[in-house]
């Protein structure tokens, strides 16, 4: 078993294409192109064992505004592990390298979460976002992400701030889905 973190730019072509394998695999195909593409251009962390690629995350540069403050937010995207490699703490390595560079580099940390996903993020101190969630449309501004709240979670970055759900999180615009 072994464990890589990677930028995407110092990734083979056969890394991102087993990783984009994976991500079908493990949601059943249910993986738009813009979601793959989302957990690109950032940090990979990649755990292989004998059979090949067993679990894959990735985190990205986003950008969310609270109280009138934009922060740099080090988003979760593309978290995967292979069927048959499931329940064997793969899922916790790959979060264990995304937080490492969460909590050095990153304002915040941010992910949306499946219900079957959301049990590993709890589990390894991620809170549930219980606030508004909005993002900066290209053509409306800003607008509610009401479907998304209640999926979002986060977790203190750099500054260690806990954040009050009071007050909203604006996120920037992404095609496809934008949480």
């Amino acid at each position: 078993m072994s464990l890589r973190v990677a930028h995407t730019a110092d990734l083979a072509r056969a890394d991102l294409r087993a990783a984009r394998a994976l991500l079908y695999e493990a949601f059943g195909g249910d993986v738009a192109d813009s979601d793959w593409e989302h957990g690109l251009g950032g940090m990979h962390a990649l755990v292989h064992d004998e059979g090949g690629l067993a679990a894959h995350g990735s985190v990205v540069m986003r950008r969310a505004r609270y109280q009138g403050r934009w922060l740099r937010v080090g988003y979760v995207e593309a978290v995967a592990v292979r069927p048959d490699a499931r329940r064997r703490g793969l899922g916790g390595q790959v979060m264990a390298a995304l937080e490492r560079i969460i909590d050095r580099a990153y304002d915040l940390g941010a992910l949306g979460a499946s219900d079957d996903g959301a049990r590993l993020y709890t589990a390894r101190g991620w809170q549930r976002w219980s606030g508004r969630v909005c993002a900066l449309s290209p053509d409306k501004g800003i607008v509610r992400l009401a479907e998304e709240e209640g999926c979002v979670f986060v977790r203190p970055g750099l500054a260690g701030d806990v954040l009050d759900p009071a007050h909203e999180l604006l996120f920037d615009w992404r095609d496809g889905d934008v949480m």
